[in-house]
């Protein structure tokens, strides 16, 4: 069983499912363009591209770009901020670093 089909098959917690209900919405539309495009090709989960709106109003769309992130090592928490909480490895990272890591693991480089 794939991790993607694992991840299907489990119940999220409260607590999980409070990670998804807020968030950065423009962090994360720009996470899913970045991630969409590093990971084409790739074993790892490639996410569909978002805007802001499509995140603010589908569960799902904040679901696929999480499991893009958690595909390559990266837990992302989504805040009611500015800013999502990125974590690799147990320790808090910055967003940069979470996109160094995904560009260094996946063997590409992007310029925006």
């Amino acid at each position: 069983m794939d991790t993607k089909e694992k991840i299907a098959d489990e119940v999220m917690s409260d607590e999980e499912l409070e990670q998804v209900a807020g968030g950065s919405n423009l962090e994360s539309s720009d996470d899913s363009k970045f991630l969409n495009t590093l990971l084409k090709g790739t074993s790892y989960h490639q996410c569909k591209q978002y805007s802001e709106n499509d995140l603010k109003d589908d569960l799902e769309a904040r679901m696929d770009v999480l499991l893009s992130w958690g595909s390559i090592g990266v837990e992302v928490k989504l805040s009611d901020n500015d800013k999502n909480t990125y974590i690799l490895n147990g320790k808090e990272i910055t967003r940069a670093d979470a996109l160094a890591h995904a560009k260094n693991l996946v063997g590409k480089h992007l310029t925006k």
